[in-house]
């Protein structure tokens, strides 16, 4: 048997997830999040259920007490066109049904999900009501196997309406998602997409952008101004800064709901100095950190120092203090834990199969020791304009999950993470 075995992702294997932990939380290491320079950083995230963010939905029949009947067919050409829209295709007949409605009648899309989310609730209240028959051996086995083979229907059925509700709300914004990445034999850059840079910042407060800002100089460092130059990188370390921006994303759209309410009920904590609150509160933060998120950070040979990368220095060197920072810092220690999980499993896993449709199924090796070999991942040229468009897509994406998770909740509560 081989030292190292092989991943390949394929059907019926069963792969680790190569860009978000199994749990869906980040590390709690300060602010600092993924970081490109002499050394890699990969830390940060938080969460907290605060409040539920509504997508208004249409009714298509007034003065019914049913749900609107929803039939589509889909071709071949409609499938097609889903394709353009967004990276991830969907599998399921509900994912199916609602690519075809966000080609053809997006306004639909709500009126659609709250009739599916309606039967998705009646099924499983249904599974929950039934009482588990008398029977023993095989009979029994076939039964609860029957239940888990529904179970895992509905919960595919769950990731797709989140990722539909996602991409619904990038075409209501007017921006288009990123498209996957070309082949490795395709000439030039990937980064073939417009930059819509303008559109997505319109789509977060004020001071949630200044912490996007921070986001982006830990990624970039000095070549945040820098458009036109390009960089080599792995597909996997490009899936692990997405998947860690739109964790990122997701964390600070709860953190800016909590503060936009506080602002305006007039209860912020008093006192916000930009300055030594924030370095002392880093500073509590980086001592009770996970010592072995740090080094599996560090693990990963291939990443090596990018041509004009960050200066040396520890986390959070060169972080701008913004008021929204200062607010986040003066959390405790738990409050920064429940605010670094995904509440549910389905969000977790439509980040992981996202982030795969964008960047492609990296090939590693996994040794012996549980660590991750990249050296025969594909590599890709990126402008850092190109990177920086990537990574506001990213957190934008987080954003909205927050939003449509919650507003999915509402309808059909999800098992916790």
């Amino acid at each position: 048997m081989e030292a190292a075995s092989f991943v390949r992702s394929s059907m019926g294997v069963c792969r680790p997830p190569m860009f978000v932990g199994k749990s869906g939380t980040l590390a709690s290491c300060g602010l600092d999040f993924v970081r490109f320079g002499s050394k890699f950083r990969f830390c940060s995230g938080f969460t907290e259920n605060l409040s539920h963010s509504k997508i208004g939905h249409r009714r298509l029949v007034s003065g019914s007490r049913r749900c609107p009947m929803i039939r589509a067919s889909i071709s071949s050409e409609s499938e097609g066109s889903a394709s353009q829209i967004a990276p991830l295709q969907l599998k399921s007949p509900i994912g199916q049904l609602l690519s075809q409605i966000l080609v053809s009648h997006p306004h639909l899309v709500p009126a659609a999900v709250d009739q599916q989310l309606e039967q998705l609730q009646t099924d499983r209240d249904a599974e929950r009501q039934k009482e588990e028959p008398s029977v023993s051996g095989t009979e029994l086995i076939l039964y609860r196997r029957i239940a888990e083979v529904k179970s895992n229907e509905r919960r595919k059925a769950l990731e797709e309406i989140l990722y539909a509700l996602i991409v619904q709300k990038f075409k209501d914004a007017n921006v288009s998602m990123v498209p996957t990445f070309a082949p490795s034999d395709s000439l030039g850059q990937v980064d073939s997409w417009p930059g819509q840079e303008q559109k997505l910042e319109q789509l977060h407060s004020p001071e949630a952008y200044e912490m996007i800002q921070n986001h982006l100089s830990l990624i970039l460092g000095n070549r945040m101004g820098d458009s036109s130059g390009a960089a080599q990188i792995s597909k996997l370390r490009v899936g692990q800064v997405y998947a860690a921006s739109v964790m990122y994303g997701y964390f600070l759209k709860q953190v800016d709901q909590r503060f936009q309410l506080e602002k305006v009920m007039k209860i912020l904590p008093q006192g916000d100095d930009e300055g030594d609150g924030v370095e002392h509160a880093m500073s509590d933060t980086r001592a009770g950190a996970s010592q072995d998120s740090v080094q599996n950070a560090h693990s990963h040979p291939e990443v090596s120092s990018w041509a004009g990368g960050i200066s040396p220095g520890g986390f959070g060197n060169g972080i701008k203090s913004s008021r929204l920072r200062t607010y986040v810092m003066s959390f405790d220690a738990d409050t920064l834990q429940r605010y670094a999980t995904i509440r549910s499993i389905e969000a977790v896993s439509i980040i992981e199969k996202h982030t795969e449709a964008l960047v492609g199924r990296p090939e590693i090796l996994i040794m012996p020791q549980g660590t991750m070999n990249s050296s025969k991942d594909e590599h890709i040229e990126i402008s850092f304009g190109g990177l920086r468009r990537l990574v506001l897509e990213a957190v934008t994406f987080g954003s909205f999950l927050w939003d449509v998770e919650s507003y999915v909740d509402s309808r059909y509560h999800f098992e916790l993470n």
